[in-house]
């Protein structure tokens, strides 16, 4: 079973490639380093803590990535 981490991160990388969008153009759109935004995506920093983990896994939820609604 993947974690929420996992879930969230492969969700981002899906939409990277939906979007055909590398790396180095996520770092240009957000700011942070192109060397960085790969750290994310491969899971080396930028998991939610697990204090969080457990809250949410207490009350059965989940953390998702899905589009941001029109407005």
């Amino acid at each position: 079973m993947q974690g929420m981490n996992e879930k969230v991160r492969q969700s981002v990388k899906n939409t990277l490639k939906a979007r055909d969008l590398t790396h180095q153009e996520l770092a240009d759109m957000t700011g942070i380093e192109r060397a960085n935004v790969t750290r994310l995506l491969s899971g080396t920093v930028g998991k939610v803590p697990d204090n969080w983990q457990k809250v949410l896994d207490a009350l059965g939820m989940e953390l998702i990535a899905v589009p941001k609604q029109e407005s």
